[in-house]
């Protein structure tokens, strides 16, 4: 017993179609694929209308029905599959995307796929800002790269060529999230994970339409039960995609009403008048009747002609105005009497340039069952599993908070990058300081921090994880984002001048140590003023003998003069470091004044300066509390001091350089420290040599 899809080899596809689920187990070898098993069941209820889901629980179960009956065959289980889905509400956006390196360089594969991934990006974008109907949210499907261009030159391939600039034109496809929602979610229901979504045109093209065909203005129209999927091709590429929500049951729904059957009996009705030439039927009353197939045409042929004009007119619309110069019919609906003919007359070709697509584009397509025919209904779950084997290498398919993401995978992802692409900010996945202040001290700016905020809860398949922690494939990865810390709150005293800086006087004939004055903006502030943005702070060297007796709380006697040098003054006169302020105090406001021994010349020695101010204050000598440490750093060549932490790690970098993650347009990030490869959580340490930058080719 074999896991089908964890082998290199087998691959599972599923074409859920309007009227039948197709399931298709096979593998590539020499360039031939290889079928080994097949089933088809009909849905049992009109469970999808126009190529989408509307009844998840009955499409669940048609699945489930096909997935038993081919595990059966193949005597192993079968967990995952690829899918593809029709093209209701589909939206087309083409665009260029250049990429310019720093100089010439050979180009890789993986700058290819990094200018894929800004093409999708772009149209993405493109379809935000343009889309008429603003109630859908778009989700990407799949891509054609239209044409390359090497340094502005049109180019057929860039890889391998010398490049100072590469660009494309790419054309990427989008369908509503409810639309592939609702297959995800079928798919789960039956027990299976998807490994690859694409558009059932682009799965249809990859059996009908060869490469070497698509020089050649050719459409390719894949006619399903409940939409008509379309797609151009010229000068070797695809350069359009379209879809009419008109198909089979359009036809079979007539049937229905003229012969009083059910939709089931009707369908039969409709697939027997394309082989045999009269067929019998039992109508709701149990009657039995045998009618000309010629009859169901002529029947049909209206809604056949309406349909077929509906096509050419949006092939015609996709093609520049133009018509093409063939076109190739798959799927189930297209094999209806006259489809191709009327297709070709309302086209203006000659009949023979619009076809059937069936055995003949399937030459490299084995069946080992042997009893299985080569019929247009298989064109599409065949190039289903192809479509696997080109991309299984290229891309990741994963739940992001609840949305499908595709990614290309490098083998390396991590749930950061997934976080990237979803356009979530750096700061929302690491802990926000809350916001700073910014003032001048002295002259010099400075600059005083918010704490830092709440880190982002990181899950993936509901388990607590890192932000570096490997993506697994069609994990479901939720992120709520990290909070930001309070905004920072600092006061003239927790400045370093104020609690540092001091000044000092002779009073009395005793030493007397006093902070030095701050002003903010030109006026003076206490010690508990909260500094505000953009303040501007000076420290001041002087006092007014006011303010000297108004810090030491002391009330001076105005019967008495007040000396200072020597010389008579007043409340407001000026005095400076050592200055000596003789008065006579009539009261302490704090107790009494302590006493000091003097120094010969009435003053006192520094050593037996008293460590109190005269009021009982603490001096302005006695100890302060320190700014946080903190560690210096360079980040590409460039000094960085880290601070108001105990610990740092790489990510404290981003809160003290400008780098947006997100402008790379695709490219990883490249971290390193001391010159190896690092994670955002990397502790960092004083000295280290931090360098951050885009992965060049």
């Amino acid at each position: 017993m074999i896991d089908i899809m964890q082998t290199e080899d087998f691959v599972f596809g599923l074409d859920i179609g309007t009227r039948n689920v197709v399931g298709t187990v096979g593998y590539l070898k020499d360039g031939s694929f290889h079928v080994i098993a097949q089933c088809v069941r009909e849905h049992q209820t009109r469970a999808m209308l126009d190529g989408q889901i509307h009844d998840i629980g009955r499409v669940g179960d048609t699945i489930a029905e096909v997935k038993v009956e081919l595990e059966e065959q193949l005597e192993s289980p079968l967990t995952q599959v690829c899918i593809a889905a029709a093209g209701r509400v589909l939206r087309t956006v083409t665009t260029r995307v250049a990429y310019e390196y720093a100089e010439e360089t050979v180009v890789s594969a993986d700058d290819l796929h990094t200018l894929d991934l800004m093409g999708i990006d772009k149209a993405q974008r493109e379809l935000k800002e343009d889309a008429d109907d603003k109630k859908y949210k778009f989700y990407c499907v799949g891509y054609s790269v239209v044409r390359y261009y090497l340094n502005e030159e049109l180019f057929s391939s860039l890889e391998g060529h010398k490049a100072d600039k590469i660009e494309e034109d790419i054309i990427v496809t989008f369908l509503p999230e409810d639309v592939v929602d609702g297959l995800y979610s079928a798919v789960e229901r039956a027990g299976l994970q998807v490994a690859n979504l694409t558009l059932e045109p682009i799965a249809a093209i990859n059996v009908a339409i060869p490469e070497n065909f698509r020089m050649l203005n050719i459409a390719l129209v894949d006619v399903g039960a409940g939409t008509s999927d379309i797609c151009v091709t010229k000068d070797g590429s695809i350069i359009a995609y379209g879809m009419i929500p008109c198909a089979g049951d359009e036809l079979t729904e007539v049937i229905v009403q003229e012969y009083l059957v059910d939709f089931s009996t009707a369908e039969q009705i409709k697939l027997d008048s394309s082989s045999q030439d009269e067929i019998e039927y039992e109508d709701i009353m149990s009657i039995r009747h045998k009618i000309k197939a010629a009859d169901v045409w002529k029947l049909t042929e209206p809604v056949r002609e309406k349909m077929t004009s509906e096509v050419a007119e949006k092939i015609k619309e996709l093609n520049g105005g133009r018509s093409v110069s063939a076109a190739f019919v798959v799927g189930g609906g297209g094999k209806i009497h006259g489809y191709t003919e009327s297709l070709a007359k309302k086209l203006d070709v000659i009949p023979e340039r619009v076809a059937l697509r069936g055995e003949e584009v399937m030459k490299n397509v084995l069946f080992e069952q042997g009893d299985v025919k080569k019929d247009p209904l298989l064109v599409t779950p065949i190039g289903i599993c192809l479509n696997y084997y080109e991309q299984k290498n290229n891309f990741i398919m994963i739940r992001f908070n609840g949305e499908m993401m595709k990614l290309y995978d490098n083998g390396s992802l991590t749930i950061v990058d997934a976080a990237m692409q979803a356009g979530l900010a750096t700061e929302e996945l690491f802990p926000r300081r809350g916001e700073a202040i910014h003032f001048t001290v002295n002259g010099t700016p400075r600059m005083a921090r918010g704490s830092e905020g709440e880190s982002a809860v990181v899950k993936m398949n509901g388990v607590s994880v890192g932000m570096n922690t490997p993506l697994e494939f069609n994990c479901d990865v939720t992120i709520e984002p990290s909070t930001s810390g309070a905004a920072a709150v600092y006061t003239i005293e927790q400045l370093d001048e104020y609690t540092g800086s001091t000044v000092g006087f002779i009073v009395n004939n005793r030493h007397v140590t006093c902070p030095k004055f701050v002003e903010v903006n030109g006026s003076l502030e206490p010690g508990t003023y909260e500094i505000k943005e953009g303040d501007v702070i000076e420290t001041r060297s002087f006092y007014t003998v006011g303010q000297l007796a108004e810090f030491m709380d002391v009330e001076v006697d105005p019967d008495y003069e007040i000396m200072v040098n020597n010389r008579p003054a007043t409340m407001d006169t000026l005095i400076y470091e050592n200055f000596s302020i003789d008065w006579v105090v009539l009261s302490f406001g704090a107790g009494e004044v302590p006493q000091a021994e003097e120094k010969p010349d009435g003053g006192e020695t520094d050593e037996e300066a008293p460590q109190e101010l005269v009021d009982g204050t603490e001096s302005a000598q006695s100890p302060a509390n320190e700014p946080p440490s903190g560690i210096r750093i360079t980040v590409n060549g460039e000094e960085v001091f880290l601070r108001g932490k105990e610990n740092y790690i790489f990510v404290d970098v981003f809160n003290e350089i400008s780098f947006d993650v997100n402008s790379g347009g695709g490219r990883p990030v490249v971290t390193t420290v001391n010159g190896e490869p690092c994670s955002y959580t990397q502790p960092l340490h004083e000295g280290d040599a931090v360098t951050l930058g885009w992965k060049e080719s």
